[in-house]
């Protein structure tokens, strides 16, 4: 797996300063400042490795990233994927007239887009993501349309900083869950903070895609890694540290973690390509899109 990339459509002018303490990493903790000269392996990365580098990597490519996908993701939309799979239409979280004062943790969640939509419809969200620097983007966003900020936590998803049955839904569109190394440990806490009954909902890339090169043309239709090799795609400096790391998990072992955690699966959503949508999203195209799924949505219940 790479991390996606796109042509930018609508660039904005970020104007605002990254504390310096974001970009201070010292040499003991296994990420650097740069992407350059990377080597991208299959290799194991542990916990610390992981989070380290994925809360470096966002903080320095958050700009970048937003730049290429702000016109896409919207500032109040919520998209599982880029399929384009919208909530207000797929309503995985429920009818959206009942999310009218629920409380909903979204994990993950960049610039907040999701977290904005939802306070569209009454909801009481809170935007959860390890990069400080996507945070900021939530507050670009609400300072350039005037309004209330979203609340927003910077935190590690494997470590929810809430207390028990403090939220009503939680959900994820691609965010956090792919760069956690200890996903059943994740599964635990977001049971932990949901109240009974409350819906987790989340997407990731297909774990079938993880067979194939991560390819928008023709050569990404040719399988040529083990479904079942779980090992992480690392991206590394020359020295060997991670700068970004990314997990896989087959769909049954999704499932068996949810089930542990004290979730019950109600559904499985695999969005198909949508007629008219040529816009490429670095391995999604309309090509591959119309073969193979690209993303996967676990739809589960907290009993």
């Amino acid at each position: 797996m790479t991390h996606p990339t796109t042509p930018a459509e609508k660039p904005f002018e970020a104007d605002f300063a990254l504390p310096d303490d974001t970009d201070d990493h010292d040499d003991t903790d296994g990420s650097d400042d740069t992407d350059d000269d990377t080597d991208a392996v299959r290799r194991a990365s542990g916990i610390g490795e992981s989070s380290r580098a994925s809360r470096h990597w966002w903080d320095r490519n958050a700009d970048e990233y937003q730049d290429e996908h702000g016109a896409f993701l919207g500032d109040d939309r919520f998209v599982w994927g880029p399929e384009g799979l919208d909530e207000a239409a797929a309503r995985l979280l429920g009818d959206p007239a009942g999310l009218a004062g629920r409380r909903v943790l979204e994990i993950g969640a960049g610039a907040a887009q999701c977290s904005r939509w939802l306070a569209g419809q009454g909801a009481h969200p809170v935007a959860l993501d390890i990069s400080l620097r996507q945070l900021q983007h939530s507050r670009r966003i609400d300072d350039a349309h005037g309004r209330r900020p979203v609340p927003v936590v910077q935190a590690d998803a494997a470590v929810l900083p809430f207390a028990d049955g403090s939220f009503d839904l939680a959900c994820s569109a691609y965010g956090a869950v792919p760069f956690s190394a200890d996903t059943a440990r994740l599964m635990r806490e977001v049971h932990r903070v949901l109240r009974p009954g409350g819906r987790w909902v989340f997407s990731v890339t297909h774990p079938i895609r993880w067979a194939f090169p991560d390819e928008p043309g023709p050569e990404g239709l040719t399988a040529i890694s083990s479904y079942f090799d779980r090992r992480p795609y690392v991206e590394q400096d020359e020295q060997g540290r991670a700068v970004y790391v990314e997990h896989h998990r087959t769909l049954g072992d999704r499932v068996r973690e949810l089930v542990a955690a004290g979730f019950r699966l109600v559904d499985l959503v695999e969005p198909e390509w949508p007629d008219g949508l040529e816009q490429e999203w670095g391995g999604w195209s309309p090509l591959r899109g119309r073969l193979l799924p690209g993303t996967a949505v676990f739809v589960s219940v907290r009993d």
